[in-house]
């Protein structure tokens, strides 16, 4: 599954990245209805139905003659992360700054494994984030099983 998603990473990324789009991530996993491949993408403008369209339509034809799963059969999927996608790149980091987040830990810390608070600054060892009580919190990121932006409508 590894040698799937490495072939993607290095042949079909940097052509979705040629038409102005971001690839948050690359997916192989078995799922419900079989083993399904997904391109996870991003703009500075979002991302709607026209946008995996068109990106699907461009990578089908390199996926068929790449034949990254030895004709083992998949479904191929071009998607956006949704507003609510988990925060892992550098990019998602610093479009969240000064936004509401919650982190949750692996382990409790005081009792307490969830944290909510604006995105003050990160970097590779910590994350910190300014609590309601106006107290800047700095986890480190080992210790994080995911963060997620806080959307509000």
């Amino acid at each position: 599954m590894a040698k799937v998603k490495q072939i993607c990473e290095e042949k079909v990324c940097p052509v979705i990245e040629e038409m102005g789009y971001d690839v948050v991530e690359v997916e192989y996993a078995k799922k419900s209805d079989g083993m399904n491949l997904t391109f996870y993408i991003d703009c500075d403008k979002g991302i709607d139905l026209a946008d995996c369209e068109k990106v699907a339509k461009v990578i089908d034809p390199l996926l068929d003659e790449l034949n990254p799963t030895d004709d083992q059969p998949y479904i191929m999927n071009v998607s956006s992360q949704g507003l609510d996608r988990p925060l892992k790149t550098e990019r998602d980091f610093k479009r969240n700054l000064g936004k509401e987040i919650e982190i949750v830990l692996f382990a409790k810390i005081d009792g307490k494994k969830n944290f909510k608070g604006v995105l003050k600054s990160y970097d590779e060892k910590s994350v910190t984030i300014t609590t309601a009580k106006e107290e800047d919190l700095a986890l480190e990121r080992q210790k994080i099983a995911h963060i997620v932006p806080i959307i509000k409508f």
